[in-house]
């Protein structure tokens, strides 16, 4: 295909995904993409990732791990895209495929989820409901708490969920979005500093920063651009509190889209977290309100899908440009 055909199957695949989500029926049947990696990555962890190894031998593992991953997930993509580039619909299909690793309807509705239990169910449902999109202890969060959580994750998701895989994909075809999902979710299994996995997924942690570095400046630049069109946010706050605050942040990723949010919408995001028993102390973005609350959920979101409109319409714009 070439460069404009891939950017309207882009566009194609962000159309499908944000009308039909990934539906419950078909997980239940075939399960899901990821998880057919996330097999790979679970048998390469038991058969290479032995206790009795050295670190050394253990972190050379994880990288001939990580290798293997790279290379069968990207010749299965590349293998399938191939073949529906030379039949009828076929860019209607890869669009398909290509829309399940992209995951904004899901994303919007977990994320909606918490607002709607905080408005309607009180704390201890919207615990649960914060609890199926972040790792740390929904137990020790208060309203705000578990506000200020979905806020958060729904910032950086917006990234490496959304943004990240979009970018890989319009530059790199299917193959460039099938190896940047392996890579994210070998980060997500192994890429932990448990005693298992600091050697074993020390490769997968630092390519999956790698691979992120863009799309996360990237996020945050559309955030702060659809901050002149959504009501109630700050251009300037956005703009002020990504370079006063998006380096301090642990991650060298997540940062970036969460200052953009915080400063956007005038709020104080990420601090301290305990995760299971483990307090973790970070950075705050931004110097607004910690009391975040169901409403300022409501206007991330806001700010998010008009982020992904922008992102949207950019893309379509570059694909009508750019010769057939």
């Amino acid at each position: 295909m070439s460069a404009a055909q891939t950017l309207f199957v882009v566009v194609g695949a962000l159309a499908l995904e944000a009308t039909f989500g990934y539906p419950d029926w078909l997980y239940q049947r075939i399960g899901h993409p990821v998880s057919w990696i996330g097999r790979l990555i679970s048998l390469l962890d038991r058969k290479l990732n032995i206790e009795s190894d050295s670190a050394t031998v253990r972190r050379n593992k994880g990288i001939l791990a990580l290798g293997i991953l790279i290379v069968v997930t990207g010749a299965v993509a590349w293998t399938v895209e191939q073949v529906f580039d030379r039949v009828a619909f076929g860019a209607f299909f890869i669009a398909l495929l290509a829309s399940t690793l992209i995951a904004s309807r899901s994303l919007y509705d977990h994320v909606v989820a918490v607002a709607r239990s905080l408005d309607q169910y009180g704390l201890d449902d919207a615990r649960q409901a914060v609890g199926r999109i972040v790792g740390r202890n929904p137990k020790t969060l208060d309203e705000h708490g578990v506000a200020r959580a979905a806020i958060e994750s729904l910032a950086e998701n917006a990234s490496d969920g959304i943004v990240a895989p979009v970018f890989w994909f319009a530059i790199f075809g299917l193959p460039g979005l099938v190896v940047y999902k392996a890579i994210n979710t070998a980060d997500s299994m192994i890429g932990h500093r448990t005693p298992r996995h600091e050697a074993f997924g020390w490769a997968a942690a630092r390519l999956d920063d790698l691979v992120n570095l863009p799309a996360s400046r990237l996020t945050a630049v559309l955030l702060a651009i659809a901050s002149v069109f959504t009501q109630g946010a700050s251009v300037a706050g956005a703009l002020e509190t990504v370079a006063r605050d998006a380096s301090k942040h642990r991650s060298p990723n997540a940062g970036w889209p969460e200052s953009a949010i915080a400063g956007a919408l005038g709020l104080k995001l990420n601090g301290p977290k305990t995760y299971g028993e483990t307090r973790v102390e970070d950075a705050y973005m931004g110097d607004g309100r910690r009391d975040a609350t169901a409403e300022d959920v409501r206007a991330a979101l806001r700010l998010t899908t008009t982020a992904w409109g922008i992102m949207t319409g950019a893309l379509l714009l570059l694909a009508i440009i750019l010769p057939a």
